[in-house]
């Protein structure tokens, strides 16, 4: 007991806790986990204003709504709370009163920091990565099949995304978990007008392979 004692200094220093116990690992690779969610929310993207050939303007049209998409993440897990992975999704919204659409598609790589509260895990995190932005705006309605008709706006560009997010897994089983998150995609490298900016929900399933 006493020569136990005057060598706890030297075993605390050095990671252990005891004569024959495993030395603390805070900091462990711990697993992966991963799934898919759906997504919707509110975004807008302001006031769209188009011209014909002659210049003449178009009536605006209000780039907002309910968007929907789906998209995936999957994350590599470090100790109790860090984990570090990718994700990647695809929104749609319709817009204006013709029929008009928009396209994101965008994807990166992830940071986030959970804590764990019973069944819960609230999790805070961002996403670094680029996408891309496709859009139809028409300005008429469309009466023929097939033909090629005036009225009809369509671009397409590339943006750096940076993507805020907080969320939280619900633990059903050991293997699976319920996930509700929200974020806002930020176009930080090519600001456009239509660019659609708010707040989206997601709600999926996450597959856990961990040992914890």
């Amino acid at each position: 007991e006493l020569c136990a004692k005057a060598f706890e200094p030297t075993m605390a220093l050095c990671g252990g806790t005891a004569f024959g116990e495993k030395p603390v690992e805070s900091f462990r690779y711990q697993g992966f986990s991963g799934g898919m969610m759906l997504h919707t929310g509110w975004v807008s993207g302001g006031t769209l204003m188009l011209h014909t050939p002659t210049g003449m303007a178009l009536p605006a049209q209000s780039i907002q709504g309910m968007p929907y998409g789906i998209g995936g993440a999957i994350r590599f897990h470090f100790g109790s709370q860090f984990r570090v992975g990718t994700e990647g999704y695809v929104s749609h919204l319709n817009y204006g009163g013709y029929g008009s659409r928009m396209d994101v598609s965008w994807g990166g790589l992830l940071v986030d920091w959970r804590w764990q509260i019973g069944r819960f895990s609230p999790y805070v995190g961002i996403t670094f990565g680029g996408g891309g932005v496709r859009n139809l705006t028409l300005t008429a309605a469309q009466q023929n099949d097939m033909v090629l008709e005036e009225g009809v706006s369509y671009r397409t560009y590339s943006f750096m995304a940076v993507a805020p997010f907080v969320g939280v897994e619900f633990e059903m089983t050991r293997r699976m978990r319920l996930v509700l998150k929200a974020d806002c995609l930020l176009d930080v490298s090519n600001p456009q007008p239509d660019f659609p900016i708010g707040p989206r929900i997601y709600f999926g399933f996450v597959f856990c392979h961990l040992n914890e």
